[in-house]
């Protein structure tokens, strides 16, 4: 997941030079539905002697929640937002969203309760983003600027989502392939209806091109959500939020490699200010070490 999601943000900036935004959002929702649909067709997967797809009408309502919170928006936001940053900052931002993550499932959701670790992780998180975004250099609003705003509604979308799904999803009994369907295909089916205002206009294709969009769509949008099913199943929403310690990285490193593109300081120090929020808010560090840690570097410097 960590892998298909952080490379995800290279494939749309390359897209992005033969498609609109809203294509990219499009096609990879739509064709993500598709490769979904045909898992489920082919292996019509139950449970006991359950149905193949859920029967009652508020789960239909809940998935067409997270269709619209977990794809629809975030998608599009992430995709405008590339015409205006890098990939790699985009790849950044995205990490917020363990944070964003226990915020939802604590205060909306109420399926998690946070220690005073975890809040002093979405504290940090929060000041890490601010140092991220540099609001020092902005005198007006820029596209550079509403392009990482963005990037983190994005998050935060992502963040409702998990904890949405928690709270009305996770617990029922849908095969895990049958869910990622419901969710992406409703979300493509959305996407559909969406044809002329997202997707209708020309296009320049080239082979690049065509292999993001196929990889973003069937793998990124396809396989990936069968796995982030399980992994949401078996770890809960802050959890399993945290294959963003890996997207970012993969997102860096492939912008770095493949664009040359390029960040100033603030950015990777904000980035670790994230990272160590994060860590806090998982219970993967004590405050207590954290401080011991600053001290004995302090002492070494």
């Amino acid at each position: 997941m960590g892998l298909i999601w952080g490379a995800s943000f290279l494939f749309m900036k390359i897209a992005l030079d033969g498609v609109s935004f809203g294509q990219i959002a499009w096609s990879r929702l739509v064709l993500g539905g598709l490769t979904l649909g045909l898992i489920v067709l082919v292996t019509r997967p139950r449970i006991g002697n359950g149905p193949v797809l859920p029967r009652e009408r508020v789960v239909w309502l809940h998935f067409l929640v997270i269709a619209v919170s977990g794809c629809v928006i975030p998608h599009l936001l992430f995709a405008w937002a590339e015409q205006y940053v890098s990939s790699s900052l985009a790849s950044i931002y995205n990490a917020v969203t363990p944070i964003m993550t226990a915020l939802m499932a604590t205060l909306a959701f109420r399926v998690e309760k946070l220690v005073r670790a975890q809040v002093a992780g979405i504290v940090l998180g929060i000041v890490g983003v601010i140092v991220i975004i540099g609001p020092w250099q902005y005198s007006s609003l820029t596209g550079d600027l509403w392009g990482q705003i963005a990037c983190l509604g994005a998050a935060v979308c992502y963040g409702f989502t998990f904890g949405y799904t928690r709270r009305f999803l996770s617990g029922r009994a849908i095969y895990a392939s049958t869910f990622a369907f419901l969710n992406i295909g409703i979300a493509g089916f959305i996407m559909l209806l969406l044809t002329p205002v997202l997707a209708w206009s020309a296009v320049t294709l080239t082979v690049p091109i065509v292999l993001c969009l196929l990889t973003l769509g069937a793998l990124g949008t396809g396989l990936a959500y069968i796995w982030n099913i399980n992994v949401l199943r078996a770890w809960g929403p802050t959890n399993a939020s945290t294959v963003t310690y890996v997207t970012p990285v993969v997102g860096v490193v492939l912008g770095v490699l493949v664009l040359a593109e390029t960040f100033s300081w603030h950015e990777p120090a904000g980035a670790f200010l994230v990272l160590v929020g994060i860590l806090l808010t998982q219970k993967r560090m004590r405050l207590g070490s954290f401080g011991a840690r600053s001290r004995e570097a302090a002492a070494s410097v």
